[in-house]
């Protein structure tokens, strides 16, 4: 539902002052950093694997980087491992009340083992569905996607046997272990009754289904695209890199962009209640859903879509050509605005994923702004693509490709406020919501160059969807 609010704030009275204090972060600011640390580390490694071992003494043979595809997924170990480390052990996530563990309490085996047993009965259910969608679908047996399907064949066997022990151990120590997941496995498992089955809650299987659902989609995607772009940054000559400033400035926005697909790969893997990095709630609103799928394949509509805005385009090293100081300026600015966005990933640590509230983030850049990395995204794309002019197709080729980013920017508004409707039931986002609106620099900005004091669109969330989790 779309609302205006006369009294400026979101969910709080007239009466009421919004604080000046901006609201706890969820995700220390470290998390993110040494995740960085790590995933650069791992980069120097495998980028002058050569020289490394002429130092150390080892016969390399004729080998070059470590480009392959299985060191590429070293470097995302690398980047989640010290990210897990700092998790535990400085921030000590695993003691928040959000994980619902009480580490203190030790239920009895045969208190939790039928609880248990039904959790990975839905467990494996839920695995088995997502196998079937990969199966089913060619899309996700050919190009990139060949890559993350055998990754997933050869881990799918060690899952299975960990998700035992875990399930086994996590649940004597868990606050209400009856979760969606529990839910599903009693839904399918559970001698019906008279007239019907046993009842379950309908609404926790619903959650536990759209999780899963995020995580199947989203983790087959990231780990297609690491191989590519870890090896191209690996393997390209460094005098290729500084030949010009264009050189320069594409393989800085091909690093900001591993440093984001790193992080985001992590946190689609690591949804893990012991690191406070489960997903509390996925998105229940079905438009949030067509808003983000339609930004990746199969359904995208931008690269080669109906709402590709580059046709008979070329980016702004064509058009910057020959202009070294233009080029220059150009670099820096899509180098910051790249910036931006790959450090709104950061800030998320372990818990970066689209589509699900995992705890509310603060800092970082979204002191600044609520959407940091859909404005820097956007921007960027404005500044690269040069929409407004073309190759062939004379000013109306053109105008075309500037009303079609418009509608992508008008897609990514619209993410956005599809978001918020879902966060909105969390009394920590109305609090950093109204926070942001009042202090935040980009809101204040948007203020006081329209007059609007609130945003032009809000949608409030529906109550009858509440969260579950």
């Amino acid at each position: 539902m779309v609302k205006t609010d006369p009294s400026g704030t979101f969910g709080a009275s007239a009466s009421q002052t919004v604080s000046t204090v901006r609201p706890r972060s969820a995700v220390s600011a470290g998390v993110g950093f040494v995740g960085l640390g790590g995933l650069l580390g791992y980069l120097l490694l495998a980028r002058y694997a050569p020289e490394i071992a002429a130092c150390l003494g080892i016969d390399w043979g004729a080998r070059g980087p470590m480009s392959g595809p299985n060191s590429a997924i070293a470097s995302v170990l690398a980047c989640g491992i010290p990210m897990v480390l700092w998790s535990v052990f400085v921030d000590k996530v695993h003691r928040n009340p959000s994980t619902g563990i009480d580490w203190a309490q030790r239920r009895p085996w045969r208190e939790t083992v039928d609880i248990s047993l039904t959790k990975l009965a839905g467990l494996w259910a839920t695995w088995g569905l997502i196998a079937l969608i990969y199966a089913t679908m060619r899309y996700y047996w050919t190009g990139n996607y060949a890559f993350s399907m055998d990754l997933l064949e050869r881990v799918a066997p060690w899952l299975l046997l960990v998700s035992v022990p875990y399930m086994l151990w996590l649940d004597r120590r868990m606050i209400e272990p009856r979760d969606g997941c529990y839910q599903f496995g009693r839904w399918l498992i559970a001698s019906p009754k008279k007239g019907g089955r046993q009842p379950v809650d309908g609404r926790a299987i619903g959650h536990h289904l759209r999780a899963w659902a995020v995580k199947g989609f989203f983790t087959a995607f990231m780990l297609s695209i690491v191989p590519g772009n870890f090896s191209a940054l690996v393997t390209v000559p460094m005098r290729d890199v500084l030949a010009n400033p264009y050189m320069t400035g594409i393989w800085t926005l091909n690093f900001l962009y591993l440093i984001d697909v790193h992080i985001a790969t992590v946190g689609y893997i690591l949804t893990l209640k012991p690191l406070d990095a489960h997903i509390r709630t996925a998105n229940p609103y079905g438009m949030a859903w067509v808003a983000a799928l339609v930004c990746y394949p199969p359904f995208i509509l931008m690269s080669g879509g109906p709402l590709d805005y580059q046709v008979n385009g070329a980016d702004w090293g064509h058009w910057l050509a020959g202009q070294e100081r233009l080029l220059i300026v150009w670099a820096v600015m899509l180098a910051l605005l790249t910036a931006i966005y790959s450090w709104a990933t950061m800030a998320f640590g372990i818990r970066f994923s689209n589509l699900t509230h995992r705890g509310i983030i603060t800092h970082g850049p979204y002191r600044f702004t609520r959407h940091p990395a859909y404005v820097s995204k956007n921007l960027s794309w404005w500044v690269a693509a040069m929409p407004f002019l073309v190759t062939a197709g004379g000013w109306v080729e053109g105008a075309r490709n500037v009303v079609l980013l418009a509608m992508v920017s008008g897609v990514y508004y619209w993410r956005a406020k599809t978001e918020e409707k879902h966060l909105l039931a969390d009394p920590a986002y109305v609090a950093y919501w109204n926070w942001a609106q009042a202090n935040a620099f980009v809101p204040r900005l948007c203020a006081r160059l329209t007059g609007r004091q609130r945003p032009l669109i809000r949608l409030e969330p529906d109550e009858r969807v509440g969260p579950v989790a």
